[in-house]
């Protein structure tokens, strides 16, 4: 029985040193986990900071969008100048109306257009009102052949109502020309006089052959513009687009602007001429096989154009009304056009990009 004192000492011992040891690494087991957990935080601090700060930065552009800001720099590739509101037309519908007299001086104004085109822009699009109106087309002249021939822009075009124009502008100014589009909402001279654009015993229609007339003969490509409305959604214009053959016929549908066509302080009452995006497609279904045929419904409309105002303020429209930014000859034309408003997708989206220039226009009349 003594003999089996040493063997059970000996055994306590044993398990006494085991014990021990399992509560060493049960430690280290536990120090580890703790240093793993840790290191786990650590880790997930710095993937979820690029994270934040990126899901952040989202937020922050959202808000420029929301807001009208544009995320990053604009590049004015193609810009509208309103140069003068005033216009000898009445057009119901019209949603820049001569709420000013004012036009800026001519140099002002190159000055102005050499700072677009530093900034990039390709095109210009001189409009107005009525842009012949001024000093009989000789100020609009001025501009197209300083753009041309100074700034050397890829395409300079404008957009009249046509009754003012001669043939002796087309033979003075027609070489720095690439687009003249004239506005013709009916081929029906009753329809025209409803509309606004009567033009007394002259008729409309048969101005708009002698224009696509002079521009044959002076190189520039003819274009169209058709404001579709309440009084003209149903007519039928396949045969005489055809015969005049213009190398874009640009359909819009009728658009309302607070403060210039609607509202307390507008100069027109667009209501009763507004039609419905389904009388629209059915205008646009009507005229499908005109493959010169550019559709801009209210939609694709509103935000994607660059205006400049006669003062040379871009023109934000997301609000229902035109809201002008500070002068771009103030402040420069990136700080400027980052209240412009403007969609640079539905710019693309509806074909804003496409082939201006006259010498890569394959004029076939």
């Amino acid at each position: 029985m003594w003999l089996l004192v040493p063997v059970v000492l000996a055994g306590k011992l044993l398990l006494q040193a085991f014990r021990d040891h399992l509560e060493g690494l049960w430690k280290s087991i536990r120090w580890l986990s703790r240093w793993f957990r840790a290191v786990s935080i650590v880790e997930g601090s710095l993937r979820s900071r690029p994270q934040e700060e990126e899901e952040k930065r989202e937020r922050e552009e959202e808000k420029k969008v929301e807001e009208g800001v544009p995320a990053g720099p604009t590049i004015p590739i193609s810009v509208n100048y309103h140069f003068t509101r005033q216009c000898n037309y009445k057009c119901g519908f019209c949603f820049h109306t001569a709420k000013t007299s004012f036009v800026l001086p001519l140099e002002e104004a190159k000055r102005g257009l050499r700072m677009l085109k530093e900034a990039g822009m390709e095109k210009i699009n001189f409009s107005g009102g009525e842009p012949f109106l001024q000093n009989r087309g000789e100020f609009l002249g001025k501009m197209v052949k300083f753009c041309k021939e100074e700034l050397r822009l890829s395409s300079v075009s404008v957009v009249s109502n046509g009754s003012l124009i001669r043939e002796n502008w087309f033979k003075c100014y027609g070489e720095h020309l690439d687009i003249l589009a004239i506005s013709c909402d009916s081929f029906d001279e009753q329809v025209n006089v409803l509309i606004g654009r009567g033009q007394g015993k002259k008729s409309h229609v048969e101005n708009l052959q002698k224009l696509r007339n002079w521009c044959q003969h002076y190189g520039v490509a003819f274009k169209i513009n058709s404001v579709i409305n309440r009084f003209n959604f149903e007519e039928d214009m396949n045969e005489q687009i055809k015969v005049l053959n213009p190398v874009r016929w640009k359909v819009f549908q009728c658009l309302i602007i607070d403060g210039e066509n609607s509202g307390e302080d507008a100069l027109r009452e667009a209501e009763k001429f507004i039609i419905s995006d389904e009388d629209f497609e059915q205008f646009l279904e009507r005229h499908k096989e005109i493959a010169c045929l550019v559709p801009e419904s209210n939609q694709k409309m509103k935000d994607s154009y660059l205006i400049l105002d006669e003062y040379m303020r871009f023109l934000n429209c997301r609000n229902g009304r035109k809201e002008p930014s500070r002068s771009i000859l103030d402040v420069g034309v990136q700080e400027a056009i980052k209240f412009s408003g403007f969609d640079e997708k539905m710019f693309l989206k509806r074909g804003g990009k496409y082939v201006w220039s006259k010498a890569e226009l394959n004029l076939q009349w």
